[in-house]
């Protein structure tokens, strides 16, 4: 049991690092300004701004 709460936990880092590379990429990604902001919403974990509602 202990060993699935650690890999849950580093599934969950893995998962936040992988989100932010992501991210970075696609913000500087040469898509329509739509695309990149559909596929940057889109993305688990993502801290959204204050203004924005799901």
């Amino acid at each position: 049991m202990m060993l699935v709460s650690v890999l849950a936990e580093i599934l969950e880092e893995y998962t936040a690092v992988l989100v932010e590379v992501l991210r970075q990429l696609f913000h500087s990604a040469p898509f329509p300004r739509r695309i990149r902001f559909l596929i940057l919403h889109n993305l688990p974990f993502v801290d959204r701004p204050s203004g924005v509602t799901a």
